[in-house]
């Protein structure tokens, strides 16, 4: 099991470090589908910037998760589990509302 968070882990942080880089772009889901007319109106640089710091998010909750089954307790896995969540939810809300990303 611990194996899996820590592959899950690194995942997430070279991911982040792409994304960070504004790099990676056709990784993204519903960006890499859209076609060239819908992308030019997209900031690509801002909206990979901003995947990177959910994917460094997200690692951090995958470590939290470890850490309660490794260490601390269920509970703290509980707490990372929720933190995952609320981070997923809320970027998707974040990501689609307010025309964030647009190119102005």
């Amino acid at each position: 099991m611990l194996i899996v968070f820590l592959i899950i882990i690194a995942l997430c942080v070279v991911l982040g470090v792409v994304f960070s880089r504004g790099k990676g772009a056709f990784l993204i889901a519903g960006y890499n589908t859209a076609s060239k007319a819908e992308k030019a109106k997209y900031d690509e640089k801002a909206l990979c910037r901003f995947m990177g710091k959910i994917m460094f998010a997200l690692a951090g909750c995958q470590g939290v998760m470890a850490l309660g089954i490794l260490v601390v307790g269920m509970w703290l896995y509980y707490a990372g589990l929720g933190l995952f969540l609320a981070v997923v939810f809320g970027t998707v809300i974040y990501a689609n509302t307010g025309n964030r990303f647009r190119k102005k």
